[in-house]
């Protein structure tokens, strides 16, 4: 699991379509914004791209300014036995 916050300054004339677009994105999600066109945007791993790829794809976005990570968390995640395999014997 790897979870990211992110401060996300976008241009005011850009700002609606730019929140849209990360929203739209899986593993974003967009928590609140400021007047002047800060976002406060958390992104987490998904089951196709690393937090990494997704951050650098935010960086894409028409009217992005700048994208600073405040926040990391990462832990491994146990693994989980597949439903059909066999439980080891005691």
């Amino acid at each position: 699991m790897n979870i990211c916050g992110c401060l996300v300054h976008v241009a005011q004339d850009a700002l609606l379509d730019a929140r849209a677009q990360m929203e739209a994105l899986d593993g974003v999600e967009v928590h609140a914004q400021s007047d002047d066109g800060r976002l406060v945007v958390v992104v987490e791993d998904t089951d196709t791209a690393f937090a990494s790829d997704i951050i650098m794809s935010l960086h894409q976005i028409r009217g992005v300014i700048s994208l600073t990570i405040n926040y990391h968390h990462f832990e491994d995640l146990p693994q989980r036995p597949s439903a059909a395999a066999p439980h080891p014997e005691t």
